[in-house]
C-alpha cells in the first residue's frame, strides 16, 4: 500500500476523544444571562440569588450581566429589570406579548431561544423551579446545547462554566463542563446560593424585541388559575431556623421533640429521606438532594449522621448544630458546633433552657 494515500490519523480531542475546540462562529457569544422567573406580580427570589451568582462569573470573564423578561404587556417588566439592576443586571433583555402572560412551555421557549440566537450570551442560569426546568430543557434542546441540572456550585474554569452537581444518587459531586456548544446552561435550586446585597445605584439599558407569535400557533390554552385553598404552607426553604431531624430518633414519637423545639423557636421542621420514606413527616419537609435546599441563620440536626445527600441541602446554614451519638458521623466534619449524645436526652433540655431563656426576655420587655 502506498505510504502516501494513508488517511491521517484521528486527533484526539478531550478526554473521551471529542472535539473539544470551540467552533469560531460560537467564540463572539459573550455575557452571562438570568432567566428571571416571575408569576401574579412577583419575581422568585431564587432569580435574584441566581442573579449575584451571574455576577461573580461575569466578572471573572469580564464580561456583563443580563435578565431577561418575558411578559404579558401588562405585567410590571420594567419594574423588574429595574430591580435586577439593583442585584448585578448591566442589561436587562424584555419580550412583551400577550401569549406570554401567563407561563406556558411553547411560546416561552421560542421567546427565549429567539433572543439567545440573536443577542448570543455564553452562559444562561434559570432557577430549578418547576417553571425553570421546565423551560431549560426544552431550550437546551431546541439549541442543541448543553445543560447540566440542580447545581449546587457554579465557576469558571479557563472560559468553561463548570457546574458542579451531585450524581451517583447523590454519593458523589460531579462538575460537568459544556466545551464545544453555546450557550452553556445550568439549573440551581432555590436557596443554594446566597441572596446579593442591594445597590440602589445602579441602572442599566433596556432591549426589547418582539415574539412574532400568534394564540393559534399555541397548542396549550391557560383557561384560568386556580390557586389550591388547601395549599401547605410549609415554607421550609426561607425560614430562618430549621430543626431537622432523622432516623436517629428511632420512631415517630421521638420525631415529636423535633416539633417541641421547632415550637419554642418559632422555627420551621425539616426531615431527611429516611423520615419522610418511614412516613414521620411530609415530604414538603424533606432537605436534601431530592428535597428542599435551605440556607437558614440556624439550622439544628437531631440524629442525622450528614450524609452527602443531606448535606448538600444544608450545608449553606450560616450556623449548623448537629446532636448524634456517633462521635465520627460525617456531619460533625462540617458543623459549626457539635453534641455527642442522644437526641432522645439532649433536645428535651434544648426546648427548656431556649423556653427560660426567652421567658426571661419576655419578662424582661413586659
Amino acid at each position: 500500500m502506498n505510504d502516501a494515500v494513508k488517511p491521517a490519523a484521528p486527533r484526539a480531542a478531550g478526554r473521551a476523544g471529542r472535539n473539544t475546540e470551540l467552533p469560531e462562529h460560537l467564540k463572539a457569544y459573550k455575557g452571562v444571562w438570568v432567566f428571571i422567573e416571575h408569576d401574579r406580580g412577583h419575581v422568585h427570589p431564587v432569580s435574584w440569588e441566581l442573579m449575584g451568582e451571574a455576577r461573580k462569573l461575569a466578572d471573572k470573564l469580564q464580561v456583563g450581566v443580563a435578565g431577561v423578561l418575558l411578559g404579558g404587556p401588562d405585567e410590571p417588566l420594567d419594574a423588574f429589570a429595574k430591580e435586577a439592576y439593583t442585584y448585578g443586571a448591566d442589561r436587562c433583555y424584555l419580550m412583551r406579548d400577550p401569549v406570554l402572560k401567563g407561563y406556558r412551555n411553547e411560546p416561552f421557549t421560542k421567546g427565549l431561544t429567539d433572543l439567545v440566537n440573536t443577542h448570543q450570551p455564553e452562559i444562561m442560569l434559570l432557577g430549578a423551579t418547576t417553571m425553570g426546568r421546565d423551560l431549560a430543557g426544552s431550550v437546551a434542546t431546541t439549541l442543541g446545547t448543553g445543560l447540566t441540572a440542580d447545581c449546587t456550585e457554579l465557576n469558571i474554569d479557563g472560559r468553561a462554566l463548570a457546574a458542579t452537581r451531585p450524581t451517583f444518587g447523590g454519593s458523589l459531586l460531579c462538575t460537568i463542563m459544556t466545551l464545544a456548544y453555546r450557550p452553556q446552561m445550568a439549573t440551581v435550586r432555590p436557596r443554594v446560593m446566597s441572596m446579593p446585597r442591594r445597590d440602589d445605584t445602579r441602572s442599566g439599558d433596556v432591549v426589547e424585541m418582539p415574539l412574532g407569535m400568534i394564540e393559534t400557533d399555541i397548542v396549550t390554552k391557560l383557561l384560568e388559575f386556580i390557586p389550591d385553598a388547601n395549599r401547605n404552607t410549609v415554607n421550609l426553604a426561607y425560614a430562618d431556623i430549621v430543626i431537622s431531624g432523622g432516623k436517629g430518633l428511632k420512631n415517630a414519637d421521638n420525631f415529636k421533640l423535633v416539633w417541641d423545639l421547632a415550637r419554642v423557636l418559632g422555627a420551621e421542621v425539616g426531615a431527611t429521606r429516611a423520615v419522610v420514606q418511614s412516613g414521620w413527616a411530609e415530604a414538603e419537609r424533606q432537605v436534601g438532594q431530592t428535597g428542599k435546599t435551605v440556607r437558614p441563620k440556624l439550622y439544628i440536626a437531631a440524629g442525622i449522621s450528614g450524609a452527602i445527600q443531606h448535606r448538600v441541602g444544608m450545608e449553606g446554614s450560616d450556623v449548623i448544630v448537629a446532636i448524634n451519638t456517633d462521635p465520627n458521623a460525617p456531619i460533625f466534619e462540617f458543623a459549626h458546633h457539635g453534641i455527642v449524645g442522644n437526641a432522645m436526652q439532649v433536645l428535651p433540655v434544648l426546648t427548656q433552657t431556649f423556653r427560660t431563656h426567652l421567658d426571661k426576655r419576655i419578662r424582661k420587655v413586659a
